[in-house]
């Protein structure tokens, strides 16, 4: 298993981060994930970084979301300001002790958290658009993500590491051959103005004229496998039903089903968890899209209820509301980017200036 770690820790530090000399790194995670925190940490020293950690203590967030005052649920450590403004690289690694944590938290006091984050994400992604700061997301298996994603432990063991090409003899290796693939659809995408998703319960149109379509193959989230850009603000109709439940702070929203007009959502319903959504929907930016995307990662076909994976699944498309990355284009401001995800593998179409270009799951191109 350390053999193991240490090429998650290499994929991690000189592909993903690719960390040099002299970058200030803050690695974030619980102390569950302590054998791959260690791992990074020696190779970040040695490939001549700074590294630091921040280590998560079980039922800490719980902890402040009953006790805090309005007050303290607005502020904004000072310590984690100068991270987002200072350092050249931050590694956050998904360790859970327990998914349903903040499950009975009320929507508002979550609302009010991730308002008070606006301006710091603003900065975030300003920051990595313009490649100053340099990010990644990966996860290390605990018991608790294992049981939300309906497996054992060593079953959902050999699902991460398997999808972050940890078997394979180079690692490095696959991530490029990926990326190179997925550079293709990229180029072809952006010489096209307007797309159109379509399937049972999807009929989405966007422009993406004048946006920039990027390839993301694990250079910032790990594993990775899709494409992906923001659509024209104004540009989005349609209706769409989610055929996957989404997660938003811990919390499981499920059927969630949307009215788009000139770019906004103007009805949303859902089977499970309307409250939080309506919550959403109440903060700035959150009705208007910023990203649209193609999970083209066959290597990943489980739907697991971490969106890390599920939103690369290939043969499904996910839309985010909320705050743009920067560097597609995209002009939408939030303090929300909040994922939704579905299967287009069952009759599923993709159109490009009203020609056919994905099918059932595939490109056709």
């Amino acid at each position: 298993m350390q053999t193991l770690f240490d090429k998650y820790a290499q994929v991690l530090v000189d592909y993903s981060l690719s960390l040099k000399p002299g970058d200030k790194l803050l690695i974030r995670g619980s102390y569950l994930a302590e054998d791959l925190i260690k791992a990074v940490y020696a190779r970040a020293v040695r490939a001549g970084a700074h590294p630091e950690f921040k280590i998560a203590l079980n039922g800490t967030e719980k902890i402040f979301y009953d006790n805090a005052s309005d007050d303290q649920l607005k502020f904004i450590s000072p310590t984690g300001k100068l991270v987002i403004d200072e350092y050249d690289s931050l590694l956050n690694i998904t360790s859970p002790f327990n998914m349903k944590e903040l499950q009975s938290v009320p929507a508002d006091k979550k609302q009010m958290v991730t308002i008070a984050r606006t301006e710091l994400n603003k900065t975030f992604m300003i920051r990595a658009a313009a490649g100053e700061l340099k990010w990644s997301l990966c996860v290390f298996p605990t018991d608790a993500a294992a049981q939300e994603a309906g497996m054992s432990l060593s079953e959902y063991e050999d699902f991460v590491y398997g999808a972050c090409f940890l078997f394979e003899d180079d690692p490095v290796g696959r991530w490029q051959k990926l990326k190179d693939d997925q550079q293709r659809v990229v180029d072809f995408l952006n010489g096209k103005k307007m797309i159109r998703y379509a399937s049972a319960d999807v009929d989405v149109e966007f422009s993406c004229e004048g946006r920039t379509w990027l390839n993301s193959a694990g250079t910032n989230n790990m594993p990775s496998g899709e494409v992906f850009t923001a659509p024209v603000e104004d540009s989005v109709n349609g209706k769409v039903r989610f055929s996957f439940p989404g997660f938003y702070l811990g919390q499981e929203i499920e059927d969630i089903e949307l009215e788009i007009k000139d770019g906004e959502v103007i009805k949303w319903n859902a089977g499970k968890g309307k409250d939080l959504l309506d919550k959403i929907f109440e903060i700035d930016g959150t009705r208007r899209f910023g990203e649209v995307a193609i999970g083209m990662n066959d290597g990943i076909q489980k739907f697991t209820k971490n969106m890390l994976f599920d939103e690369k699944i290939g043969g499904t498309i996910h839309m985010a509301v909320g705050a743009c990355y920067p560097e597609t284009g995209g002009k939408n401001e939030s303090s929300v980017h909040w994922d939704m995800l579905a299967d287009m593998r069952q009759g599923g179409q993709i159109f490009a200036d009203n020609e056919l270009i994905y099918e059932n799951g595939k490109f056709i191109i």
